[in-house]
């Protein structure tokens, strides 16, 4: 029997307001435990909440730039259950009239481009944070209780690991496209669980349904999918359709762990939020929103391939990060080379970006330093090997490629005079290697190059030389 995986991802995302949900104290991240609250959001008696606009008009932002539905009237609910860190008792939600629904994210597939289904992307406030100390002690700092949230939940149409990553990726650039949250995982930013199951091609047979709880990064979603595929597949096997369960990500055995059986759904008692009466939002404030919204990753990867005339590939890469996106156009506006500036970016910078793991805005490296230094290779100035030797110092340290180039006395010689001195030096000194490279041997010609390039410090021009060696030989 064949069986098939089916995915489904909920994301939160913290919303990147000034102020929180429903009070005017602080959103931000890092302040002293329990210094930006207030009666609102300590869930004192008698404090009434307000609507954060700027946070709703996040969420639209979101919901449009998913292709969603945006509702014009909504209410909110209270979504009662216990927790040390919810401090009223219930949290702040939507249930049955979500702001955004039936909206997709594109991936690609085997079959070509997918639209993952959205189910809905609707707006809450977050809960405090509890910190477990090493004496058994729970803290509570409750900063972050009321925090604007929308959660994102996805239909289950993704079919592998590969599927999620992007759909992940896809997700993220495209929040930070739009500047609505820094998603950064390690602060919480944004949070992911993941819901996957099995079934059989016919639909005859699946196992329930495990929710995956505790993933700190992309690459606990990818490793936890991995594992939890395989062990949903070795319970269709044994035609067990197992529990529908929250289990958790235990990073230091790769593998996930039983929290709690879900046997029957949960009871949270939803009521309608009775101190927010039901907002009314017009097409006009939503027109507004979408006509303010800036180029998103896909209208940049097709201007890049009509305009600069790269590759869809390239394209694709460049625009899946606003700030990398931003500075190839920067960089190719001074080298007038798009496709040696595209090549650079993915291969050196990109590798070294990867490397250091560090996100792309985050490089020290000046966009129009880097442009010089593709000038320096382009007009011929450099080769390439002394090109890389150059990106990696001013990786590390941002600096002019050209004074340190002519302070350091790398540039390359292109004088034919003296590189063909070189060449006479080097046959006559290599008799053997000639004699392979007639008899067919073409690793004797890379030799030959190598033994000019190292007669001139590195400094010749390679093309050159081997079209000299070629001539002489020939």
């Amino acid at each position: 029997m064949n069986f098939k995986t089916l995915i489904g991802l909920e994301i939160h995302v913290e919303l990147g307001t000034k102020s929180k949900m429903f009070c005017g104290c602080k959103n931000e991240f890092g302040a002293a435990p329990n210094t930006n609250v207030c009666p609102v959001c300590l869930g004192h008696p008698g404090a009434l909440p307000v609507m954060n606009k700027k946070a709703l008009e996040y969420a639209i932002m979101a919901g449009l730039s998913f292709n969603c539905d945006i509702r014009n009237s909504f209410k909110m609910d209270r979504k009662k259950y216990f927790y040390p860190d919810l401090t009223k008792g219930y949290q702040i939600t939507q249930q049955d009239m979500p702001l955004c629904e039936n909206g997709y994210i594109e991936v690609h597939s085997q079959e070509g481009t997918k639209k993952v289904g959205l189910y809905r992307i609707h707006i809450e406030e977050d809960t405090g944070k509890s910190i477990h100390n090493g004496e058994g002690n729970t803290l509570l700092d409750y900063n972050r209780a009321g925090v604007p949230l929308i959660e994102i939940v996805s239909k289950p149409e993704m079919s592998n690991e590969e599927e999620a990553r992007e759909f992940l990726d896809n997700l993220k650039e495209t929040l930070k496209f739009i500047g609505i949250s820094d998603v950064k995982m390690e602060q919480g930013s944004l949070r992911c669980d993941v819901n996957i199951n099995v079934a059989s091609e016919d639909g005859k047979f699946k196992t329930k349904i495990s929710e995956i709880k505790n993933l700190n990064s992309f690459k606990s979603v990818y490793k936890a999918i991995l594992h939890e595929e395989k062990r949903h597949l070795e319970m269709a096997k044994n035609n067990d359709i197992g529990f529908k369960e929250t289990r958790r990500w235990d990073e230091a055995s790769s593998s996930t762990i039983v929290m709690r059986r879900k046997e029957e759904g949960s009871d949270y008692r939803f009521s309608v939020e009775g101190d927010i009466p039901i907002t009314v939002i017009e097409d006009k404030f939503i027109e507004e929103i979408k006509n303010n919204l800036p180029e998103l990753p896909k209208q940049i990867r097709e201007r890049f391939v009509k305009d600069y005339k790269i590759d869809e590939y390239d394209a694709d890469i460049l625009s899946r990060n606003k700030y990398l996106s931003k500075y190839f156009e920067t960089v190719a506006s001074i080298t007038k080379d798009p496709q040696l500036t595209s090549n650079w970016l993915l291969s050196d910078v990109l590798r070294r970006v990867n490397e250091a793991e560090i996100e792309f805005e985050d490089i020290k490296m000046e966009s129009s330093n880097f442009a010089k230094l593709i000038l320096l290779v382009k007009d011929k100035k450099i080769n390439n090997n002394t090109a890389k030797k150059v990106l990696r110092n001013m990786f590390e340290e941002n600096f002019d490629p050209e004074k340190y180039v002519e302070e350091k006395g790398l540039i390359q010689v292109n004088d034919d005079s003296v590189l063909e001195k070189i060449v006479e030096e080097v046959l006559e000194n290599n008799q053997e290697s000639i004699s392979d490279y007639k008899n067919g041997k073409d690793r004797a010609l890379g030799f030959l190059v190598g033994q000019c390039m190292k007669a001139l410090k590195g400094k010749g021009n390679p093309q050159k030389f081997n079209e000299m060696i070629i001539k002489r030989i020939s």
